[in-house]
């Protein structure tokens, strides 16, 4: 069962969040970038999603990103992960 509420189920095609993970040594640090999502739900990769997974399409600075079954972490804090936009 999903943990994100229902008035806040992603679907194709809206904007999140996505955390880079940075760099090991810390030269590039983890960052938020803008993500279009691509795919919802479990049945959407080869190993399964669960049903907070979406894959995206990433948009950084220097080219795209894809990544399938990305999991969902509302702080924002892990990398790897996806959240809603902060409110403006």
């Amino acid at each position: 069962m999903s943990s994100i509420p229902t008035d806040k189920i992603p679907r194709v095609g809206q904007i999140v969040h996505y955390v880079s993970y940075g760099t090991p040594a810390g030269e590039y640090p983890s960052t938020c970038r803008a993500a279009i999502v691509t795919a919802v739900g479990p049945d959407t990769t080869p190993g399964g999603m669960s049903a907070d997974d979406v894959s995206l399409a990433v948009l950084n600075p220097t080219g795209l990103f894809f990544n399938q079954s990305c999991p969902h972490d509302e702080s924002g804090r892990r990398g790897g992960t996806w959240h809603w936009p902060e409110p403006a």
